[in-house]
């Protein structure tokens, strides 16, 4: 164990709202779920927004606001789920990368115990928000916990754990379809897959910061396989995204006020893969953490056209 007497997490952004305003009991848990660094349940919300939009533009209905809201709340409480049970796993893991050895508990501040009793609490609250929906949105909701289940796993097996988080972290694209239509379609899948190949380009960059320390202890990820090649893989995944995002807009009937608008994201993500610096952490997650307005944009795109 790596005793942290300051109790704060290393990569997380220094004067956060946990660190400064959160009671002394609470820190752990709420770093645990990594609410000290919002972009990891924002990432989780955006695919259902652009759920929502999408549908909104393919039925010509009202974009649901109220649902945007379960949303919002739902990926807070399973993102913060889904990372309590990563710490449970890779503890071990932890313990040897500098920039998680810090966390709550590689660093000694919650047993293993206490952060199972976290998991659960978060799980339900989770629950809470999914049966706000209709019943095939709820069992849609609970099959994506198989993926949440398997991907601590996929580092330790495979060089492609971001495809296994893609799978997951996608899922509000289908779910948020699903809440809406009470069935899954076309459009759907194809925003689906789009999300998958963002993730796999996102998490890249995310996994640049852990390279030399994933390389000595045995842990893969698609930035090991990549190597010097990352701004070329990234590329391809991105683009990918862009065009799998195109091809379900078009599918939903979107006009010209969505792909003008669209336009940004896909600026977004080439300045993303324009800018990339395979050996600077800082930039790396700088570029990753940009994907928050990348998302907002896409949102908005929707939501703009669905009024037209």
């Amino acid at each position: 164990m790596h005793e942290n007497t300051q109790g704060t997490v290393a990569d997380a952004p220094k004067g956060n709202w946990v660190d400064r305003y959160a009671p002394a009991y609470a820190k752990p848990y709420l770093r645990m779920s990594r609410l000290d660094r919002p972009i990891g349940y924002q990432l989780l919300f955006w695919p259902c927004a652009f759920a929502l939009g999408l549908v909104s533009v393919a039925t010509g209905s009202a974009f649901n606001w109220w649902h945007l809201v379960l949303f919002f709340i739902g990926a807070i409480a399973m993102r913060g789920a889904g990372c309590t049970f990563n710490d449970i796993v890779d503890r071990d893991i932890d313990d040897k990368v500098a920039r998680t050895r810090s966390r709550p508990i590689p660093s000694g501040q919650v047993s293993v115990k206490q952060a199972a009793v976290w998991l659960v609490a978060q799980s339900l609250v989770g629950l809470a928000v999914l049966i706000q929906f209709n019943g095939f949105a709820i069992i849609l909701g609970i099959a994506s916990l198989v993926l949440v289940a398997i991907y601590p796993f996929m580092k330790r097996v495979t060089y492609w754990p971001q495809l296994f988080l893609g799978l997951a972290f996608s899922w509000g694209a289908l779910l948020g379809w699903a809440t809406e239509t009470g069935t899954l379609g076309w459009p759907a899948a194809i925003l689906y897959l789009g999300c998958i190949a963002w993730t796999i380009g996102y998490d890249t960059i995310y996994a640049l910061q852990d390279v030399e320390d994933d390389a000595l202890i045995g842990v893969k990820s698609t930035a090991r396989l990549a190597g010097n090649n990352v701004r070329p893989f990234v590329a391809l995944f991105y683009g990918l995204a862009a065009i799998l995002w195109g091809v379900a807009a078009l599918m939903a009937g979107a006009g010209a006020v969505f792909f003008v608008l669209f336009l940004a994201t896909v600026a977004m993500l080439a300045w993303q893969v324009v800018t990339i610096e395979r050996t600077n952490g800082a930039r790396s997650l700088m570029l990753f953490k940009s994907n928050h307005w990348l998302g907002a944009a896409l949102t908005a795109a929707f939501v703009i056209e669905g009024l037209f």
